[in-house]
């Protein structure tokens, strides 16, 4: 199957508008990924170490006790990021293995830079209270000035770092 362009940016930005209304009036909250992840892996540690679950108040007030970590409605969202994805990269023909990368980057040096760097986003996520989906898209249309100056701190570090890493990829 070949690759099919994907919708119009002002038809899936009109449609993201909509989906991130209906989860502020659905769940009380907006969009993000990191709060899910989150819960996620304090689950994990739940089943392997219940009692540091119990004694650290972060993860306690996530899933200590009896309270389910995954009881949360960021755990749907984020299922349904994944299988949205899915479908639509099965729509538009998109779904395929491969490694990204350019002519001058291993495939092994492309994978520790693209697991490195998702474990340092991970990290600035929750340190910054939130994803860029959390902060650019459900701070931002509650006007929050803090994910305002997140998404331009975002922006021009993107630019100014994209000059140091283009000859990777030309």
């Amino acid at each position: 199957m070949t690759a099919k362009p994907y919708i119009n940016p002002y038809l899936g930005g009109t449609i993201l508008g909509v989906v991130l209304f209906l989860a502020f009036f659905l769940t009380g909250g907006g969009l993000g990924a990191s709060g899910a992840v989150n819960r996620v892996q304090v689950a994990a540690l739940d089943l392997v170490a219940p009692r540091h679950v119990d004694r650290v108040a972060y993860f306690a007030a996530l899933g200590g006790g009896d309270r389910n970590a995954l009881d949360d409605p960021s755990i749907w969202m984020l299922a349904g990021t994944l299988l949205g994805g899915l479908a639509s990269g099965l729509a538009f023909g998109r779904v395929r293995p491969e490694i990204r990368r350019g002519p001058h980057v291993s495939n092994a040096m492309r994978l520790v830079a693209a697991f490195a760097g998702g474990a340092i986003m991970g990290y600035g996520a929750r340190l910054a209270r939130g994803c860029t989906s959390g902060q650019a898209l459900s701070g931002g249309a509650v006007l929050s000035v803090g994910s305002w100056a997140f998404m331009l701190a975002v922006f021009a570090g993107g630019y100014l770092l994209a000059h140091a890493v283009r000859r990777l990829w030309n």
